[in-house]
């Protein structure tokens, strides 16, 4: 893999970008403190705009590394991060990363989350030459498994009762796509 850190991505309404100092707040009042983003996901709602500060600092100092993936979703029309996407597994042996999202809710069902996930796709395969990219969900989260699918990943198979979320124990259902299948897919 090609490792060049966490570059800056654009689309027409998004930019993807390293999180910033300035972003606690976008992320607090966004997305961090609402339980219902973060129902389905390992870490709980945070309870202070504190939390979410120190959280930032850690990715901050994490960009210092080559192969540290995590980007701040921002909505070119408001300038603020609305949500994130990120490499929170990277597997060099197999030359694979797993993709993790949230997305404050006021701007879930308006395609954002698949729009910012295909451009990290994009990035992964044609810039970092990734061989494959995973994902997995809570199948009682299905508007995440919407994005996976949209995204032109791959339903690989549920594995029952071997995740933990906000929820319990759970099931995970796995996608992926390989880097053959992308560029089958996109004509290449």
């Amino acid at each position: 893999m090609d490792h060049m850190g966490t570059k800056t991505l654009e689309t027409s309404r998004l930019r993807l970008r390293q999180f910033r100092e300035d972003d606690v707040n976008a992320m607090y009042e966004n997305w961090s403190k609402d339980e219902e983003v973060t129902r389905y996901l390992m870490w709980p709602a945070h309870k202070s705009a504190e939390i979410s500060r120190m959280y930032i600092d850690s990715l901050i100092h994490g960009y210092e590394k080559l192969n540290n993936y995590n980007w701040g979703i921002e909505l070119k029309e408001i300038g603020q991060v609305i949500g994130g996407i990120g490499a929170v597994r990277l597997d060099e042996n197999v030359e694979s990363v797993h993709i993790g999202y949230c997305l404050g809710r006021q701007w879930w069902n308006r395609g954002i989350t698949s729009e910012a996930f295909g451009e990290v796709i994009r990035f992964f395969m044609d810039e970092v030459k990734v061989n494959r990219i995973e994902s997995r969900y809570d199948p009682r989260n299905i508007y995440s498994g919407k994005v996976m699918e949209k995204c032109g990943l791959l339903y690989e198979g549920t594995l029952h009762q071997s995740d933990y979320n906000n929820q319990g124990i759970c099931d995970a259902a796995w996608y992926g796509l390989l880097r053959e299948d992308y560029y089958l897919h996109i004509g290449l």
